[in-house]
């Protein structure tokens, strides 16, 4: 449950969990109602420009390399040697950006059913959309659910689920049957990558089912791995990581210590930490 406030503040409320995130803004930049949900861009007066969607805050300039750093580069650094990815939603296409500092990768596929977001991210935000015109960026506004389904068997590397809430057009992409397709779309070696919402807020309620829903799937491993997220519920976020059948722990360290490219957030240590879970989490989730 969300909603703006009134005056200069933008702010997002979670009724359920009595909290609130808020920041000052000086400029309504654009504002319409997609054919899938009411699509929101404001200045702010910190954190530069924010995406909002349906009142949930989506992005903002300041901090969403956080996001997108996490949830791509532990992925592409434990598969051993990435070559074909998709991202199933990732309209803002911060998560392809990182997805193709990787010279490895040949192909990359974004699924996002509302080509608006797209739009409005080239418009505010185009430094995410750096990578738009790679010759290796396939971008698609489609249905990813069913994009999954009808994808040829064992042809993925990784397959990145950069979606918003499991409510509404996105509940699909949280349940057994969508991460069943998503294993017949990998080969053996290849990685499944899932947003997994607050590790306070949901470690012992999405995340844990999450994880027990990837196993009913057929995954071998999955492992959740937190980071800071400030513009998010607890200014905590996960994803989760999920092998039908090697380590997802284990990932190529060297690699990523002489990585070729510049990022802000990750690095080899935050790598090795973000895998190190608070015993709360491994006590919800069985670890």
């Amino acid at each position: 449950m969300s909603e703006s406030s009134k005056g200069n503040w933008f702010t997002e409320i979670f009724g359920e969990e009595g909290t609130s995130f808020g920041l000052e803004i000086t400029e309504k930049l654009h504002a319409e109602q997609t054919q899938y949900q009411y699509l929101e861009v404001y200045n702010t007066r910190t954190f530069g420009k924010l995406m909002v969607l349906d009142g949930c805050v989506m992005l903002t300039s300041r901090d969403n390399f956080l996001y997108h750093e996490m949830m791509t580069h532990p992925a592409l650094f434990t598969h051993p040697n990435p070559k074909t990815v998709a991202i199933i939603g990732g309209g803002d296409c911060g998560t392809l950006r990182e997805v193709l500092k990787h010279a490895g990768v040949e192909k990359c596929t974004q699924i996002d059913i509302d080509e608006r977001v797209t739009w409005a991210s080239q418009q505010w935000f185009p430094e995410l959309c750096e990578s738009n015109t790679d010759p290796r960026a396939e971008l698609l506004f489609d249905d990813g659910i069913a994009w999954v389904k009808n994808c040829t068997p064992g042809s993925m590397d990784l397959i990145i689920i950069d979606s918003t809430d499991p409510v509404g057009p996105a509940e699909g992409l949280f349940a057994v049957d969508f991460y069943r397709d998503c294993l017949r779309a990998l080969k053996p070696e290849g990685l499944l990558v899932q947003q997994s919402e607050s590790p306070l807020l949901h470690s012992n309620s999405i995340i844990k089912k999450i994880h027990e829903d990837m196993a009913a799937a057929g995954f071998h491993q999955c492992h959740t791995l937190p980071f800071p997220q400030p513009v998010y519920p607890t200014g905590w976020w996960s994803c989760t990581m999920a092998s039908p059948q090697g380590s997802v722990t284990q990932f190529r360290e060297q690699d990523a210590a002489d990585k070729p490219f510049a990022t802000q957030y990750y690095n080899l240590g935050i790598h090795k930490g973000a895998l190190a879970l608070p015993e709360f989490m491994k006590r919800d989730l069985g670890k």
